[in-house]
């Protein structure tokens, strides 16, 4: 059971009432996250990967059946992390893992958003890092991501890098405020580019593609391209 599986469980535990999303009328793989006409366990694949990933989730983002997170997770088993967010509150083993000597965190987000005064290195290669890249992935609405990259303290001391993606964003699953903003797999793909990693990048990206065809077949009369 992958980090999101878990997480996605304790958000479920909390809940005082139950999730109301878009389909939520839709019977799903607790696994994949798909109808369970269009369920894609059977095709999901693993690889390994030169950084490590930590999801840091925005109150009922693991409940979403449209969040795209959970396909880090299922791609990195090994080297994925996934926590509830808070301003106030982290997870204590959030700060463990932040504090962990073998990573080198680093949150990912626009560089613009980095004001002189914060006195924030923005880096542009994690080459200079002096081990294994956590990439922080603030996994909200852009709203969300704004506030959780403002009101995280604890997150301050970290460096900032950014992606620069080539091509628009294919995700289509909710509606974006930007036609260039991206989902948070499609931002670890463009990371993994970045930083060389080309091969686990093409396999994040492949699972992604099916992820999301099948999800739209929920919407639609399309046929899978097999």
């Amino acid at each position: 059971m992958n980090a999101f599986i878990k997480l996605r469980r304790q958000r479920l535990a909390m809940a005082t009432r139950p999730f109301q999303a878009r389909g939520g009328s839709i019977i799903r793989c607790e696994f994949c996250g798909l109808s369970i006409q269009h369920c894609a366990c059977h095709l999901k694949p693993t690889a390994k990967s030169d950084a490590a990933f930590c999801l840091v989730m925005y109150d009922t983002e693991p409940m979403k059946p449209s969040n795209t997170g959970r396909l880090i997770a299922d791609v990195f088993p090994d080297n994925t992390y996934a926590f509830l967010w808070s301003r106030t509150t982290p997870d204590p083993a959030l700060l463990s893992l932040l504090n962990d000597p073998a990573y080198s965190p680093v949150v990912v987000f626009p560089d613009s958003y980095v004001k002189p005064e914060d006195q924030r290195v923005v880096l542009s290669d994690v080459a200079v890092l002096p081990t294994k890249p956590l990439y922080v992935l603030l996994d909200g609405t852009w709203s969300e991501a704004r506030k959780m990259f403002r009101k995280s303290p604890y997150l301050d001391r970290f460096p900032v890098i950014s992606v620069k993606p080539e091509t628009l964003s294919e995700y289509r699953l909710r509606v974006a405020s930007n036609e260039n903003q991206l989902c948070t797999a499609e931002v670890a793909g463009c990371l993994l580019q970045q930083q060389g990693d080309t091969e686990a990048a093409t396999v994040l990206q492949n699972w992604f593609s099916v992820f999301r065809e099948r999800y739209l077949l929920t919407k639609s009369h399309h046929v899978i391209d097999r």
